[in-house]
């Protein structure tokens, strides 16, 4: 009787062994695959904005009048230009704001989540930050044109409240929510031994965060802080309906413009497909593809820096 139950029990663990051989190396070929496919992807819409515009990209666009021009003027009868110095400025400048607004609130806000909160109130805070991310860009366009319009005329006696400055306070709120989580993630990746001996020292709360906390944690946040730019380079429709639309370089805060990606989202819809219009419309996707690589190679180097020290 014994010898049939280990006979059996044998035969139960070789059958076990023999599936675990086959489905082990399945299972790890399709990770393998859904890593690639990342890379794929990336690739895969690289050469489809590109190809899309390859035509006018290769044989008709004049690369420094692209690039160092101010002047878009696609639907010109007798003088068609495709300048994108003015769309590039205007991008920058609402960028640029966004971060000054962003980056200190959402770092702040990371801080106090992780450090100096606590309990109920913690998890209802973490909540609203999540909601906030869950917002529609249509909202906060919406936000843009009906609040933040009328209160930037009636406070700063503009002409116009669609402008770099609200363009500004708008993706720094949309960003906002990027950084904190990511940035929480990093001061709560730091080990508690590191606050611990701090106090231990002597330090206060705040010189634990900004003297033990900041310094392990700055890879982290550094990537907070460069995926929110990234966030708000490729921001659409609240650019479009919050910044005035206007092709021009600010000289500014209160300057209405326009932003290469609300400019894709404006004229594609209205151009003939194939026509060099449409085709100098994928001229500034590739534009912006390289923008934001760019970005994200500047934050992986700067964080394996950071790391190698």
């Amino acid at each position: 009787m014994t010898d049939t139950t280990s006979g059996t029990d044998e035969g139960q663990v070789s059958t076990s062994r023999r599936i675990a051989a086959i489905v082990e190396p399945a299972i790890e070929w399709l990770i393998r695959l859904c890593g690639f496919s990342a890379i794929f992807f990336v690739f895969g819409i690289f050469f489809f904005v590109f190809s899309s515009g390859a035509d006018f990209i290769m044989n008709r666009l004049d690369v420094v009048e692209f690039m160092t021009s101010p002047e878009w003027y696609p639907t010109s009868v007798s003088n068609k230009r495709y300048g994108t110095l003015a769309l590039v400025a205007g991008t920058l400048s609402v960028t640029t704001l966004a971060m000054m607004i962003a980056v200190p609130f959402g770092l702040g806000t990371a801080v106090f989540i992780s450090e100096f909160c606590d309990g109920p109130f913690k998890e209802a805070l973490k909540i609203i930050v999540e909601f906030l991310a869950a917002i529609p860009s249509v909202v906060w366009g919406f936000i843009g044109l009906a609040i933040m319009n009328p209160v930037i005329i009636d406070v700063f006696n503009a002409p116009i409240g669609l402008n770099v400055l609200n363009g500004g306070v708008i993706l720094g709120l949309m960003s906002v929510p990027i950084i904190v989580s990511i940035g929480e993630d990093a001061l709560k990746a730091v080990p508690d031994t590191y606050r611990e001996a701090s106090l231990a020292l002597g330090a206060t709360k705040w010189q634990t965060v900004y003297k033990v906390l900041f310094p392990a944690a700055r890879s982290g946040l550094l990537a907070a802080v460069l995926l929110g730019v990234g966030r708000a380079i490729g921001e659409t429709i609240a650019v479009l309906m919050a910044t005035g639309h206007a092709v021009q370089i600010p000289n500014s805060p209160l300057d209405s413009v326009r932003t290469l990606t609300a400019t894709i989202a404006a004229e594609l819809g209205e151009t003939a497909q194939g026509g060099d219009h449409y085709q100098a419309l994928f001229a500034i996707g590739v534009l912006l593809f390289i923008f934001t690589f760019a970005v994200n190679l500047t934050a992986d180097l700067l964080v394996r820096g950071i790391k190698n020290k």
